[in-house]
This record gives structure tokens, sequence and C-alpha cells, in this order.
């Protein structure tokens, strides 16, 4: 009976050293494996991946916290400190878990993409453009970022945009993959900045936006906006660049400027009050007035909404009707329709770009996404 009492405890111990075993190797394994995807699995999840890296291998969060201003380092911090006492070994295997669910992901949909779409275009990670019965459909693709437009997704936007102007299609559509059609402009494009590099990313940006808003306002063919689900910022203001807005009743739009301390762009400063009429174009972009799908129709910024259940359908079908008219024809008429109004909006355009340039700048524009980041955390 005592060679029995002393012999538990010590197969107890041999399982628990090679669970941990185990354990460790899966966690190593794991940081492989996590190098070697291809797709950006998003703040949110990189954040998460953070956290448990750093208590498996430090255990509590033991640093101290971060200033408000820093956003990167105190999103780290906050992530890492809610894993509280979590142990070291339950870390590891909480990692190896979830990146273990992000490679099998991404395997479900590189086989997915094996018998790709007809005339998918390569190259493009956070957008998908495809050609198909001559359209050229340019789908923003950051399903779990709400479709928030970075500054790669604003490159790439542009390249499609520029190639769908050559190509054969006859028109071209923009919508959005899930839930949203684009929550805008993402505000990470803010946090990454240090204080010194403020000039430099306000410039910058104030570049790669005026070039962003010339390839719509230059685009030849047709473009038409397919507005699947909530829209916010930019691409709510680039609507008025489009020349057909078809919209989900349960889309809304929302350009929320001064909340966050900035200006209009996209020509909506010039488009809106022309479209809307200058008192509704004042709650929308002053008041941060939100427009669901029946009041922008009723409005003149959308062309027609439909019910969502029979969105999809009702719209593509109609689309397919559009890209069977002659090409030539529609592109020659959109040109006498736009050119007369082409040099005009290159010239709001550049000066929305520099009152935005400088706003990025202003204490009270700072101060505006500080507090916006204070309140989305205590969600």
């Amino acid at each position: 009976r005592q060679a029995q009492a002393v012999c538990i405890p010590a197969i107890h111990l041999h399982m628990t050293a090679a669970t941990m075993q185990v354990s460790q190797q899966d966690f190593e394994k794991a940081q492989e494996q996590l190098k070697l995807l291809k797709k950006d699995p998003g703040n949110e999840t990189k954040l998460k991946l953070y956290a448990l890296f750093k208590q498996a291998t430090e255990g509590p969060c033991n640093s101290p916290k971060p200033g408000m201003l820093d956003f990167v380092k105190k999103a780290k911090w906050d992530a890492w400190n809610s894993l509280g006492d979590l142990s070291q070994d339950n870390a590891r295997q909480k990692y190896a878990e979830l990146v273990s669910s992000l490679v099998s992901a991404e395997s479900a949909g590189q086989k997915k993409d094996a018998s790709p779409e007809e005339g998918r275009h390569d190259g493009y990670e956070t957008i998908l453009v495809t050609t198909k019965n001559n359209i050229t459909k340019i789908m923003f693709n950051r399903p779990d970022r709400k479709n928030a437009i970075n500054h790669k997704m604003y490159r790439e936007i542009i390249k499609a945009l520029e190639e769908a102007g050559k190509d054969d299609s006859t028109i071209a559509v923009i919508t959005g993959n899930g839930d949203y059609y684009s929550s805008g402009n993402d505000l990470n494009n803010f946090t990454n900045v240090r204080p010194g590099e403020m000039e430099k990313m306000a410039k910058d940006g104030a570049v790669l936006l005026k070039e962003f808003v010339g390839h719509f306002i230059d685009f030849p063919k047709p473009l038409i906006a397919v507005v699947n689900g909530p829209a916010i910022g930019i691409c709510v203001t680039v609507l008025g660049l489009c020349d057909i807005v078809y919209a989900s009743d349960r889309a809304t739009f929302h350009s929320p400027f001064s909340q966050l301390g900035q200006s209009p762009e996209g020509c909506s400063s010039y488009l809106f009050p022309k479209i809307m009429g200058v008192a509704k174009a004042n709650e929308v972009l002053l008041f941060n007035k939100k427009l669901t799908a029946a009041e922008a129709c009723a409005q003149g910024l959308v062309t027609e909404v439909f019910p969502d259940r029979t969105f999809q359908k009702e719209v593509w079908a109609r689309l397919e009707a559009y890209a069977s008219l002659p090409k030539n024809s529609l592109a020659v008429s959109k040109q006498l329709l736009r050119s007369i109004e082409k040099e005009k909006l290159h010239e709001v355009n550049s000066k929305e770009c520099e009152v935005l340039k400088e706003r990025w700048l202003s204490d009270e524009c700072v101060n505006a996404i500080v507090s916006f980041f204070q309140k989305k955390s205590k969600l």
C-alpha cells in the first residue's frame, strides 16, 4: 500500500511533465505556423496573440500602463492585462489553439480559391476584384474590420479603378463583403504615428486621399455603388461621384466629420449641397446626421432602395442588363454628363485635402480621436 501511495504521485508528475513538454512544443510550432500565414488576421486577433504570447512567456502583466496618447502600446497593455492570472500553460495552449484556428480558416479559404470565380484578378489583399458578364466588381474585403479602409486598401482601390477603367468591361461596381459596405477611414491609420512624424503623416495622407478621390472623378465608365450595409465617412462622400447608388434597406449613411474634429472630403462639400440642398447637406456634413436608406434616397444621394432579402438578386439582374448595353455609347454619354464639372471637382478635391491636412495636425482632431478610442474601449 505504501508502494502504491508513492507510485501515484510519481505517475502524476510524469504525466504533468509530458503534458507541459507537449504544450511547449505546440507553442513553438504555433509560432512557426503564424509566420506562414498569408492573410492579416486583423488587429483584434493580433492583440489576442500578443497578449497570450506575453502571458505564456512572462506570466501576468507586470509592465506600467502606457499613456493614453500611445494608442498602440496601450491597446497591447490592455489586452495582456485582461488575461489576469491565467497560467502560462493555459496561455500557451490558448495561443496554439488560436493559431490553429487561423491556419484552418486560411486553408479552407485557399481550397475555395482553387476554383476561383470567373475573371478573378490577382494581386489584391484587401479587396476582391472580378470581371464577369461585362461587369468589373470591386469588393471591399476586410469584413472582420467592417471593411474599414487602411492605407493599403486605399492604394488597392486606386489600382483597381485604373484597371477597371481600361479593361473590356462595360460598367464597374463597388460593394462590400459582409454586413458592412464600409466603416470608412480606418482610424488605426492615425494610431501608429509618432509625435515627430505627424506632419509627414498628414502630408502623405492628404496626397493619398487626393489621388483616391481623383480616380473617382476621372473614372471613364459608369460607376455604380451597391451599398449592402452601413456606410461611414469617405465611402459615403464619394457616393456623390458615382453614377448610380443602389442600397439595401438596412444600409445607413453617416459622415461624422465634426465628431472626429475633421472636415468633409470626397467633393461632398460641393456635391452634397447640390444633391440634397444646403440645409439637408448641413445636417449631414456639419452635424453628423445619420441617414437611413429611405432618407438618403429621398434626399437624392441614393438612386433606389431594395428590401435586404431580395437586394442582391434584384440589383445584379438590373446591372447585368445595363452591362449588355453598347459600351462606347455609355462611356461617351458619361463623359458628356461629367466633363462640365470635372475641373471644378478636382479644384474642390484639392481644397478639401488641404483643409483636412490642417485638421489632422490640430489638437482638436487629436483630442477627438483619443476620445473616440476611449469610448470604444469602454464598450
